[in-house]
């Protein structure tokens, strides 16, 4: 499987948070070639701003392994991760970050690398395009 392949699956969950009404990031974690968690935005559904889709991700990817660690696992995710889930993703120690669209207002790269753990891969721009235009159309119906 490729980077663009489970990046679709991270759009397909970013869908589901559209449809909730949520703003459109999605993210699954993968390991060893499997998917073992699945999640997207649930802010406003859960009534809490640390909902996030990589917050929610790690949490069932953890539960998954049994572990708080993630060193072997791939991150991906919509949207450029946050601060604050580049700082969770720190403490996961996960091992890749593959996002689609950049931030360029609240991504964690505003703040350089330094965030996430020194031995965490980050790759940008995967399906940039099709990451990007999900948020767009959300935001148009929203306006």
């Amino acid at each position: 499987m490729t980077d663009e392949f489970y990046m679709r699956q991270a759009l397909a969950e970013g869908r589901r948070a559209m449809e909730r009404g949520e703003v459109p990031v999605g993210a699954v974690v993968v390991a060893n070639g499997r998917i073992i968690a699945r999640a997207h935005n649930l802010t406003e559904t859960l009534h809490d701003v640390t909902a996030h889709a990589e917050m929610q991700a790690f949490t069932a990817a953890a539960n998954s392994l049994d572990s708080k660690y993630l060193n072997d696992c791939t991150l991906y995710v919509t949207l450029e991760p946050c601060v604050m889930c580049a700082g969770a993703a720190y403490w996961t120690r996960i091992g890749r970050i593959v996002y689609g669209a950049p931030d360029p207002k609240r991504g964690f790269m505003l703040t350089g690398k330094q965030l996430v753990h020194p031995k965490t891969e980050i790759i940008g721009g995967v399906l940039h395009e099709e990451c990007t235009a999900v948020l767009k159309e959300f935001f148009e119906k929203k306006r």
